[in-house]
């Protein structure tokens, strides 16, 4: 699947992991947003490394809790939805993907009760 072109050029930032926090791909935006960090050379990083020692504990937890993790950023004037999700194959865990999802200014928000 990271191989398959919607993957690549999705316009927001796709990153996949490993249950053990190895990052395993990036499509194009991901590896844009991560450029000074170094982009796709971080694939066979593991991810909780590639933050700052402040943050690490939250990533950890992540993979410790399986649960989702959803908060909004606001970056160099570009709000983004941040999404990581634990992943699971027959019940267990695979690894956690996190998207990357610029955000227009103004969202609509429609109830659907």
């Amino acid at each position: 699947m990271p191989n398959d072109p919607w993957f690549q050029y999705f316009p927001g930032a796709i990153t996949i992991t490993d249950e053990n926090a190895t990052i395993l791909a990036m499509n194009a935006e991901s590896a844009e947003t991560f450029k000074s960090s170094g982009g796709r050379e971080l694939i066979g990083r593991s991810v909780i490394d590639c933050h700052p020692p402040a943050v690490q504990d939250k990533v950890r937890a992540l993979y410790q809790t399986r649960e989702p993790n959803v908060y909004t950023i606001e970056k160099q004037g570009r709000k983004k939805l941040i999404y990581q999700a634990p992943v699971y194959r027959d019940g267990e865990l695979i690894g956690v993907v996190e998207l990357g999802l610029p955000l227009p200014e103004e969202i609509p928000h429609f109830r659907r009760d």
